[in-house]
């Protein structure tokens, strides 16, 4: 079972105010959209979604919640032609890294050098659910690389399921200097947070969730270091797989050279398919989708 298809993914969903159902073990989320209507989600499900039992019960549900359509993202390699290939949510390829060997000498040799380059700046990784200081990273990190991220609420909430925890990467510089508070010239020690991950450990996996990095540090390569922690944690959970989580070479091409470098296996899923539940509301809401999309090229 994949993390998202989860108790912990449901729970999560419903604490986010999100209505949820489980169906047949397949997770289905609610998403609300304009005018009252909203659309169903199962993200990474098994193939009970093609069973009729399921498709029966999804269309009741579709007509008390006035949804236009169901989107699944099926782990397995399997679809029925009553689906229609749409957009992805998730990451259609990931790299996910067989853990229960030695790693470090598989690493590409730039990885490991930027490893140790890390631990000579000084930079030092502790687990800590600090909330503050990922969401200022977050919103850096956002302006530089131009992606979206969500509300605070949704990074509080997901800290709160089991399971999921953060690790900082913190730079600690020494200033030999008279500061306020201190009687005599003294060593004073200032601690900088300078990255700052969201792993979920669920079974055999170890998934890295979100990630957010300051640039100007950037030569200090904590993500790097980050993730070598990560894995080693993971490790210790008795964890067999690290899954990086999404890898794209035309959108995101530094982040996917980035996780490439620690020689996971790349996995490629079907994408994403729809079940039409309401075939005018389908056409309006893909017609609104390419206009929207036409408006923020000007």
């Amino acid at each position: 079972m994949n993390f998202l298809q989860s108790k912990q993914w449901f729970d999560f969903q419903k604490a986010l105010g999100r209505k949820v159902w489980m169906i047949n073990n397949v997770l289905v989320i609610k998403h609300d959209l304009p005018f009252g209507k909203s659309y169903l989600y199962s993200p990474r499900c098994g193939e009970d979604f093609l069973s009729d039992s399921f498709l029966k019960k999804i269309k009741e549900i579709g007509r008390k919640e006035k949804a236009i359509f169901l989107k699944v993202e099926p782990q397995e390699k399997k679809i029925s032609k009553k689906f229609k290939k749409s957009s992805n949510l998730q990451p259609s390829k990931t790299l996910i890294l067989d853990i229960k060997n030695d790693l470090l000498k598989s690493f590409h040799h730039k990885t490991r050098y930027n490893i140790r380059l890390a631990e000579k700046k000084g930079i030092k990784i502790r687990k800590e659910k600090n909330l503050e200081e990922f969401w200022r990273l977050i919103q850096k990190t956002s302006e530089r690389d131009k992606f979206r991220f969500h509300e605070k609420e949704y990074y509080e909430k997901l800290l709160q399921v089991p399971g999921v925890e953060m690790f900082l990467a913190e730079y600690s510089p020494e200033l030999q200097s008279k500061c306020s508070g201190c009687a005599t010239r003294s060593s004073c020690e200032i601690k900088f947070v300078v990255a700052a991950n969201i792993v979920g450990f669920f079974k055999d996996f170890a998934i890295y969730l979100h990630g957010a990095s300051d640039y100007d540090f950037r030569n200090f390569m904590s993500p790097y270091l980050l993730q070598w922690e990560q894995i080693k944690e993971a490790k210790k959970k008795d964890c067999k797989f690290y899954d990086f989580w999404g890898i794209d070479e035309k959108k995101w091409p530094g982040v996917t050279r980035f996780k490439k470098g620690f020689n996971g296996k790349e996995v490629k899923y079907i994408g994403a398919y729809d079940l039409v539940l309401n075939p005018v509301w389908y056409l309006i809401y893909n017609l609104a989708k390419k206009l929207a999309k036409k408006l923020t090229r000007y």
